[in-house]
C-alpha cells in the first residue's frame, strides 16, 4: 500500500481516535484541576449519603412487603419459583444490613476520603448479593427490575464519575453471563430457562448507555460550570485587586488628579487636588466647586484651557495662579486631555494638577539670587578695571607695579573665578543634570592625582593626609575627572571649615557590590542642624573660613555621586571631627 492510500486511510481513523480521547477518556490533569475534583467528590459523598438512605427505604418496603406475604400470600407472586418466595425475604434483609454498613461507613474518614469506593461497595452490596444467592442456590437470576432501579436511581442522585457508573453496570453484568454461563445455569422460570436474549440484552445495554450518557454530560457540564465559576471568581479577584492597586494610587497620589466636565464642574478628584485646593475631603472639590473659571486669579484662564483642549486635545505644564479655599494664592500646573466617545463627541477632561508653588518661589529667589551675584561680581571687576586704566593713563611705555597691587589684582580675579566657576557649575547641574564618561576606575589612581593637586593647599594648612586606599580594590564603573572633583571638594572643605594642623584620613573598602569611601578629619566637627543641609544648594556652614565660598562644592558632590548610582552623607558632631562618605558601584 503506498505512502498516500496510507495517510487517507489514518486521517479518518485519528480524527475518530482524537474524538473518542476527549469525550470518554479519564480527565487528565490539565483538564480537571485539583480543585474541581475535590469539589466533584464532595458532591459525590453528599449525594451519597441521600442515595443511601434512599436505597434503604427503597429496601425496607420490598421487606415489609415479604413479611407481609408470609402470612398473607400475594396471588402476583405465585408465579416465582418456589425457592424465590421462600428465600427473598433473606436476601432483602442482608442487603439492608449492608446499606446499613455503608451509611455507618459515611460517617467516617475513610467514606468522607474515598466516596467513589463508598459508591462501588454500596452499589454491589445490593447488585451481587441477589446474584451470589441464586449462584449458590443454583440458578440464574436476571433480576431486571432491581437493576433497573439501582442504574437509575444512581444516575439520577449521583450524575458525576460515569465510569463509576460503567464499572458497577459492567461488573453486574460480566457475572450475571460470565459465571452463569460458565457454570451452566439456567433460570428458574419455566418459560424462559435460559440465561439471556436478544430483547434482554438490547434493554440492558441501552438502559446502561442512556444513564452512562446521562451522567457524562451532566459531570461534563458541571465541570465547564465550575471552570466558569473560578475564571469569574479568579476575574473578579484580579479586578477587586486592581481596583484596590489603582484606588490606592489614586487616594495616595502626589499630584491631584480630576475629572472635569466641559462646562465647568469637577467630577471626580483625589484627596491631593482637595489639599492643593485648601479642602479637607475629595467630596468637598465636586460638591463646592461648581464653576472652575471662578478658581483662576485671570477669569481667562479657564477659557484659554478649554481653547488649547479643543486646538490640541491635550496641554501640558498649564501654568496659572488659582485661589485657594481661604482666599490665599497658590501656582499651578495642569497636565491634562479630552476624552471622547467612539463618535468623537467630548464626555470630560482628564488630568494631573501639581502644586508648584515652591518652585516658582524657589525661581523667584533664584532670579534675585543671581541678581545680587551679578552686582557683587561687578565691585572687584570695576576696582581692577579703574587699577588698570588708572596705570594705563601714566605718559612713561614702561609702568612699574608695586607687588601690594598686583596681589591685590590677583586675589580679585580670583574670587571672580571662583565665584563665576561655582556658579556655572551648580547651573548646568541643575538644568541638565551632571554628564558623565564613564570607563573602568582604578579608585586609588583618582586619590592620589586628587592629593597631588591639592599638595601646595595641604602644605599651606600644616596638613597631615594619610591615604589607605588600596589598590587591590575592584574597579568602579565611573567617570575619573568627577571622581576627582568629589575628592577635592571634600578634602577642601574640610581645611575651609578647620583651624591649621588638621589631620585628615581617606579610606576605601569594599561592602557588598559597593565601594565604601571616606574622607575623616579629627576637626571642630559639624552640629547635627548643619549636617541635614549640608549638601542644599547654596548652603554655607557657619565655621567657614573663606568668605567668597558660595557653598556649592558639597552640593556638587552630591550630585556627582546620584549620577553615579551611589549615596552620600556625613557622620558628625560638635568637637568630634567630621567624616564624609559615599558610596560607588561596582563595575
Amino acid at each position: 500500500m503506498g505512502k498516500v492510500a496510507r495517510m487517507l486511510m489514518a486521517t479518518p481513523f485519528t480524527t475518530v481516535q482524537r474524538w473518542c480521547r476527549q469525550s470518554f477518556s479519564a480527565p487528565t490533569t490539565d483538564e480537571t484541576t485539583t480543585l474541581y475534583r475535590d469539589w466533584r467528590n464532595r458532591f459525590l459523598w453528599q449525594r451519597l449519603r441521600l442515595w443511601l438512605w434512599l436505597a434503604l427505604i427503597c429496601l425496607l418496603s420490598f421487606t415489609l412487603r415479604d413479611i407481609y406475604g408470609l402470612f398473607f400470600p400475594f396471588a402476583e407472586l405465585h408465579q416465582l419459583p418456589e425457592v424465590l418466595r421462600t428465600q427473598r425475604l433473606v436476601i432483602n434483609i442482608a442487603m439492608l444490613l449492608s446499606i446499613l454498613i455503608c451509611l455507618a461507613l459515611h460517617k467516617t474518614k475513610l467514606g468522607r476520603h474515598h466516596p467513589d469506593l463508598l459508591f462501588l461497595g454500596s452499589s454491589w452490596s445490593i447488585s451481587l448479593a441477589s446474584q451470589l444467592f441464586a449462584t449458590i442456590t443454583g440458578f440464574a437470576l436476571p433480576d431486571t427490575i432491581g437493576w433497573s432501579l439501582l442504574f437509575l436511581s444512581q444516575a439520577v442522585l449521583m450524575p458525576v464519575c460515569w465510569i463509576l457508573h460503567l464499572l458497577t453496570q459492567v461488573s453486574v453484568l460480566i457475572y450475571y453471563f460470565g459465571v452463569n454461563t460458565a457454570l451452566g445455569l439456567k433460570t428458574p422460570i419455566p418459560d424462559h430457562p435460559e440465561i439471556y436474549n436478544v430483547t434482554f440484552i438490547l434493554y440492558i445495554f441501552w438502559f446502561c448507555a442512556i444513564c452512562d450518557i446521562g451522567v457524562y454530560l451532566y459531570d461534563r457540564l458541571q465541570r465547564s460550570e465550575f471552570y466558569a465559576r473560578q475564571e469569574l471568581e479568579s476575574a473578579y479577584q484580579k479586578l477587586k485587586v486592581a481596583e484596590a492597586k489603582y484606588r490606592t494610587i489614586f487616594e495616595n497620589a502626589v499630584e491631584g488628579i480630576f475629572q472635569s466636565s466641559p462646562d465647568g464642574r469637577y467630577i471626580t478628584a483625589n484627596p491631593a487636588l482637595a489639599r492643593i485646593y485648601g479642602y479637607s475631603l475629595a467630596e468637598e472639590v465636586t460638591a463646592n466647586l461648581t464653576d472652575i473659571k471662578q478658581l483662576y486669579v485671570e477669569p481667562n484662564r479657564r477659557a484659554e484651557f478649554v481653547r488649547l483642549m479643543e486646538k490640541y486635545g491635550s496641554i501640558s505644564e498649564f501654568e496659572s495662579q488659582i485661589y485657594r479655599r481661604d482666599g490665599s494664592i497658590v501656582w499651578i500646573s495642569e497636565k491634562a486631555y479630552a476624552v471622547r466617545d467612539e463618535q468623537g463627541n467630548l464626555l470630560y477632561y482628564e488630568g494631573l494638577i501639581e502644586d508648584i508653588t515652591q518652585r516658582k518661589q524657589t525661581e523667584e529667589e533664584l532670579r534675585v539670587f543671581f541678581h545680587a551675584v551679578s552686582h557683587d561680581l561687578r565691585n572687584p571687576v570695576l576696582g581692577t578695571l579703574m587699577v588698570l586704566k588708572n596705570l594705563l593713563a601714566r605718559p612713561e611705555e614702561n609702568i612699574s607695579l608695586s607687588r601690594s597691587i598686583l596681589e591685590r589684582m590677583i586675589q580679585s580675579s580670583d574670587r571672580q573665578l571662583n565665584l563665576i566657576n561655582s556658579l556655572m557649575e551648580a547651573h548646568i547641574s541643575e538644568v541638565q543634570g551632571v554628564v558623565l564618561q564613564r570607563q573602568a576606575v582604578q579608585l586609588l589612581t583618582v586619590v592620589e592625582a586628587a592629593i597631588a593637586d591639592l599638595e601646595p593647599l595641604l602644605t599651606q594648612n600644616q596638613t597631615t593626609l594619610t591615604n589607605l586606599v588600596s589598590a587591590d580594590l575592584p574597579l568602579v564603573n565611573a567617570d575619573p575627572t568627577q571622581l576627582w572633583r568629589v575628592f577635592s571638594n571634600l578634602i577642601v572643605n574640610a581645611l575651609k571649615h578647620n583651624p591649621p594642623g588638621l589631620v585628615l584620613t581617606i579610606n576605601a573598602t569594599r561592602k557588598d557590590d559597593k565601594i565604601y569611601c571616606t574622607v575623616s578629619d579629627n576637626g571642630v566637627g559639624i552640629s547635627q542642624q548643619q549636617s541635614d543641609r549640608l549638601f542644599d544648594l547654596y548652603f554655607r556652614g557657619a565655621s567657614i573660613r573663606n568668605s567668597v565660598s558660595l557653598g556649592l562644592g558639597l552640593y556638587l558632590c552630591k550630585q556627582i555621586i546620584h549620577a553615579h548610582g551611589g549615596e552620600i552623607g556625613v557622620n558628625s558632631a560638635l568637637d568630634a571631627g567630621a567624616t564624609f562618605w559615599f558610596t560607588l558601584p561596582i563595575s
